[in-house]
């Protein structure tokens, strides 16, 4: 099945008409004909299922005949990750992340972060096109970059841990990780957290964890989180 996306179709929607860039796609690339079927969400939970009438390269019309509620999991996982030095990197992330399954992503701003500008309308994409290729029907939210304190003031989820490589007591993440809860964890830039922001996230009730016995890179250690919480919860 091939998956296309498109965020203004609702649950009573009873047609779509593509951009003029799908619509050459789903046309020319893919010879798509009048008859043949689509299938389309909206990124929050609707599957939809659409008939091609005028498959025109410049303005593709489909009726939808079939639209299908898909809860989300039982699980939510927030991942507040600095920006990596390279941006291609962060993309890695971003791509391998949501195909593993993530809900929200917060890029935050740290005492050691080399990058402070983002390419957010890219990273949408990337996810976009990573939610369609794993056929999923639940789109990961992607906050704008946000300072290190200022997300410890705003985040009040269930379960709070800090990634980090300081010598100190810290408990293995698996261990901590419980089904069906709203987790968030915090992962820092090359050159880890400073010493102040360690401190300060244990004072919001943040609890140190360790990923491993190898120092990882900061794209590297997020998918071993997000990988860790899907398989907690995997029935």
């Amino acid at each position: 099945m091939q998956l296309f996306f498109n965020t203004d179709l609702v649950k009573d929607s009873t047609d779509i008409t593509f951009s003029k860039e799908e619509s050459r796609h789903i046309a020319k690339a893919l010879r798509k004909k009048n008859g043949d079927i689509l299938c389309i969400t909206n990124g929050k939970g609707w599957l939809f299922e659409a008939v091609i009438i005028s498959n025109d390269i410049k303005r593709c019309i489909a009726k939808i005949n079939k639209a299908e509620y898909h809860k989300p999991k039982d699980y939510y996982l927030h991942l507040a990750v600095a920006p990596t030095k390279m941006n291609d990197r962060y993309e890695w992330f971003l791509e391998k992340a949501t195909e593993i399954g993530i809900h929200e992503i917060t890029p935050i701003l740290c005492d050691n972060s080399e990058r402070k500008i983002l390419k957010k309308e890219r990273f949408e994409k990337i996810i976009q096109s990573a939610m369609k290729q794993s056929l999923q029907y639940h789109l990961p939210k992607l906050n704008d970059a946000i300072s290190f304190k200022k997300f410890l003031d705003t985040n009040k989820d269930d379960l709070r841990f800090i990634a980090h490589c300081e010598d100190s007591e810290r408990k293995s993440l698996k261990s901590q990780i419980k089904p069906k809860q709203k987790i968030t964890v915090l992962i820092g830039p090359e050159g880890d957290f400073s010493t102040t922001e360690i401190k300060t996230a244990l004072d919001y009730n943040y609890s140190p964890v360790i990923l491993g016995h190898n120092r990882l890179r900061t794209e590297t250690a997020a998918i071993v989180v997000s990988h860790c919480v899907a398989l907690a919860n995997q029935l």
